[in-house]
């Protein structure tokens, strides 16, 4: 991929179809958060396991619904790119609608698997809206609006856990009947009044050898600087997938945490985090730059996970949960980083080889982290500490330090 940010021919930006689209963002994250407290407790009902058993099946969803989503983004980033970002993002919304609508009424865990491949293959909201956001936004004001998305994503945390957390104590069916509705209303409000961000002079046609997982991650490879970026990319999603498989269990274990608990906790997450893409980004990154604001989130977020690690107390807990807001400016700065490369037709090739590589990491994330957690938290074993398994967290965020400590050259600089 060659440098154009020169040459872009980035359209002027519309503040309506700008809140538009990071609301779109906001209200899919709100869905996503409300069954994230449920989804162990209605494996554990349906399985009759236990804790350390649930981990490993939770793994396993996890695991399938990124396996789809590797194979299945970079055909999506392509189609953006040839079609347009709204019938992309669209079809992302109503596969949500469906997986939750499978969810709600699984009978079995297959099912909810069937509902977590429906998801992954359609899963390109949170991309599709990043490559929206850079078709009608200059390179030097990106960082500060992917920090926008970050935070609108964030604040549908902040609404969803508690939500999720809450209706699940009147029925474990009842929050994917609401983020099913959810899905279906952003659905409706998207086809009415999102308008086209690609114009037809910018779109390309569809090339396999740019839409298939292979093909789309050599985007990421072709510069010294992108190949770093890749890892700390990786690095964050591979984090990310640890704890999605092994924070609401270890917290019942530890700290007996009922749904609800679980769910402030993860709120009070989700609202650190917004507030720091939301305000912080724009004010840290043109002053430090992306490549430092990166190596700082990296390094706050290493401590987040050795915190979780040895929270046998809800204050280690909250302090971990401090750290991993705070952290939360290193997304927007990769993503700007690379970005500002890349070309106005190209936009959706490369965010969907981010969010290919994104699905290819989460793959083995959440089957490593819910292995570790098995081992370590089944009663009895020779060795039990249900926080072992956030170690893996602590070693790719410095990994991810010291892949863009080597980077060649320091990061561009807002003009």
């Amino acid at each position: 991929m060659s440098d154009r940010s020169d040459r872009d021919q980035t359209r002027p930006a519309r503040p309506a179809s700008i809140g538009l689209v990071l609301t779109t963002v906001a209200l899919d994250a709100l869905g996503f958060g409300v069954v994230i407290p449920i989804v162990p407790s209605l494996v554990m009902k349906l399985e009759g396991v236990s804790a350390a058993q649930t981990s490993l099946w939770m793994g396993g969803l996890l695991a399938a619904f990124s396996v789809m989503q590797f194979l299945c983004a970079p055909l999506l980033g392509g189609l953006s790119d040839r079609f347009g970002r709204r019938p992309v993002l669209l079809a992302a919304l109503a596969g949500m609608a469906l997986d939750n609508l499978l969810l709600a009424w699984a009978p079995s865990v297959v099912w909810l698997f069937v509902g977590r491949v429906v998801a992954g293959a359609t899963a390109a909201s949170y991309s599709t809206a990043t490559a929206y956001i850079a078709d009608v936004t200059p390179p030097e004001k990106r960082a500060q609006r992917f920090g926008l998305v970050g935070a609108m994503f964030g604040l549908g945390f902040v609404v969803g856990p508690a939500l999720g957390g809450l209706l699940g104590s009147y029925g474990l069916r009842l929050p994917f009947l609401v983020s099913a509705g959810l899905a279906g209303i952003n659905f409706v409000f998207a086809a009415m009044l999102l308008p086209e961000s690609l114009p037809q002079e910018s779109r390309r046609k569809l090339s396999w050898s740019r839409s298939n997982p292979i093909g789309t991650l050599r985007v990421l490879g072709a510069d010294a600087d992108y190949r770093w970026l890749a890892v700390a990319w990786c690095a964050n999603w591979f984090a990310l997938g640890v704890l999605q498989s092994a924070f609401v269990l270890a917290n019942d274990l530890r700290l007996g945490f009922t749904e609800l608990q679980n769910g402030l906790v993860l709120t009070v997450m989700g609202v650190g985090s917004a507030l720091v893409q939301g305000l912080l980004v724009r004010r840290i990154v043109p002053a430090i730059g992306e490549r430092q604001a990166a190596l700082i989130g990296f390094a706050l977020t290493a401590g987040a996970y050795l915190a979780f690690t040895f929270a046998g107390s809800v204050a280690v807990l909250l302090i971990g949960v401090a750290l991993q807001s705070l952290g939360a400016i290193n997304g927007p700065a990769i993503q700007s980083l690379l970005s500002v490369k890349a070309g106005s037709d190209e936009q959706g090739q490369l965010q969907g080889a981010l969010a290919s590589l994104q699905g290819l990491t989460a793959i083995i994330a959440p089957l490593a982290g819910s292995w570790v957690f098995s081992a370590s938290a089944t009663p009895g074993t020779s060795f039990y500490y249900p926080g072992v398994a956030f170690l893996l967290g602590t070693l790719v965020c410095l990994i991810a330090v010291g892949a863009i400590a080597a980077m060649r050259k320091a990061a561009p600089q807002p003009a």
